[in-house]
């Protein structure tokens, strides 16, 4: 796998624009949200509270795959509309950084949207994997 940024793009904040995946196995994760293993909600109205339970949950998803964070290639935000993203981006960011390999970290994309299934979710992740990528 490598995780690069090409001279011809600007320069991302906590992320890189190309994966590229030459051999191994591909892991793909549901949209992973803040529900405990018992399906309760945690944080309730609390972005990073939400936001700790969404990346420990892809961190055991990835587990159950044989996979960990340093495997991710891809992470897909989907942030509810009355989150207020500028004031919740720096935690979502220090989060994120706890797991991903800050030196080569995953491509992402960010969408906000009207609102996720159910509305008292904030946030939802997916995540993919490249295992034995090499």
């Amino acid at each position: 796998m490598n995780l690069h940024n090409p001279p011809a793009l600007h320069k991302p904040f906590g992320y890189s624009h190309v994966a590229e995946v030459t051999r191994g196995k591909l892991i793909y994760l549901s949209g992973q949200i803040a529900l405990d293993p018992a399906g309760n909600l945690v944080g309730a109205g609390d972005f990073a509270a939400q936001t700790r339970q969404v990346f420990a949950n892809i961190n055991s998803a990835l587990a159950a795959a044989g996979a960990t964070f340093h495997d991710v290639v891809k992470l897909n935000y989907y942030i509810a509309d009355p989150v207020d993203l500028a004031a919740h981006l720096p935690a979502l960011r220090e989060i994120r950084d706890t797991y991903v390999n800050t030196a080569a970290p995953p491509t992402s994309t960010l969408i906000v949207v009207r609102r996720l299934a159910r509305a008292e979710w904030l946030i939802e992740v997916e995540a993919t994997a490249a295992l034995n990528a090499g």
